[in-house]
């Protein structure tokens, strides 16, 4: 077992556990391929989603620039192999709101990191 599979193991279980109640199930989104019409001004990309579920939470005061990353930006840890798709900038998350976890809320992909075993992602998010 190499240092991906532990960390990975040992993260799932923390999921399952200790971190439990912060875990949140999300959904992730992008337009696939297509053709633009430009007669009929549509195109054929159909919407793909991935899924997977992960630990959000706020920015550190010191982290916020305000030009990279802006007040209320989140940061999402996933595990890379949790995820059915792979997220990249540009993508729509729903996920829950952190204030109040039965509403959702739409977020725009903003940044994506992957830790150096290719563990997990952290992902930045900007409420839409």
């Amino acid at each position: 077992m190499g240092l991906q599979d532990k960390l990975q193991a040992k993260l799932a279980k923390a999921f399952d556990g200790k971190l439990a109640d912060a875990v949140s199930a999300f959904t992730g989104s992008y337009q696939g391929p297509g053709v633009w019409d430009p007669v009929e001004e549509a195109t054929t990309a159909v919407t793909v989603t991935y899924t997977g579920r992960g630990v959000m939470a706020e920015y550190e005061t010191k982290r916020i620039d305000n030009i990279n990353i802006l007040s209320g930006d989140l940061k999402l840890i996933v595990l890379t192999n949790e995820v059915t798709g792979r997220p990249v900038e540009g993508h729509t998350i729903m996920a829950p709101d952190l204030a109040d976890r039965a509403k959702s809320v739409s977020y725009v992909v903003k940044g994506v990191q992957i830790d150096p075993v290719s563990a997990t992602y952290q992902i930045q998010l900007r409420a839409t």
